[in-house]
């Protein structure tokens, strides 16, 4: 475990600077720093998603999987650093096989909603996205391994069939898209 904060401010980063988890400074506004931002983000989103009402199971699977984002966040803070392995994405892979069994196949695009809980889900998963997104932007300045890109879009695949299960759970149901709306 690195150094503990006594104190929060530090004033080090008045100039626009950050400290990475290997010591060095870089802008705030870097790939790096906005790659390991967004999975914080990230992170935060399914905190809210845990505060709302969600089956024990599903619980349990996203504060294991909090724990693997602030490890991938850790990857990302600290170049060369290795946290997400393969096992972490094929374990998220049996768990969004297991959960997408039960889903009738899709027929229409979803409309983020169906609940709270679910609508919750939504949001964690477009900031997923994005997170993968800025994880690929890195990447191409610098080494990034292929598992965390990889953790990232497999979490995504994951957490739009877990909205998809809590919006059935919570009696709402799924928001279908309607592309023939327009009277023409």
């Amino acid at each position: 475990m690195g150094n503990r904060l006594s104190k929060i401010y530090t004033r080090t980063g008045d100039d626009g600077s950050t400290g990475l988890g290997d010591g060095s400074r870089v802008a705030k506004d870097s790939a790096r720093v906005t790659a390991y931002g967004t999975v914080d983000e990230a992170n935060s989103t399914l905190g809210l998603l845990l505060a709302s009402d969600v089956p024990d199971d599903i619980r349990e699977l996203l504060t294991a999987v909090q724990h693997q984002l602030f490890d991938l966040g850790g990857e990302l803070c600290i170049p060369g650093h290795a946290a997400i392995q393969d096992v972490d994405i094929e374990r998220l892979e049996q768990h969004l096989d297991r959960y997408n069994d039960d889903l009738p196949p899709l027929k229409d695009f979803i409309l983020p909603g169906g609940g709270e809980a679910a609508a919750r889900c939504h949001v964690a998963r477009t900031v997923v996205r994005r997170a993968e997104r800025d994880t690929v932007t890195l990447a191409r300045h610098d080494a990034v391994r292929p598992q965390a890109i990889r953790y990232l879009n497999r979490l995504s695949d994951l957490l739009f069939v877990l909205a998809r299960v809590l919006a059935r759970a919570s009696g709402h149901g799924e928001v279908l898209w309607h592309h023939e709306r327009r009277t023409r």
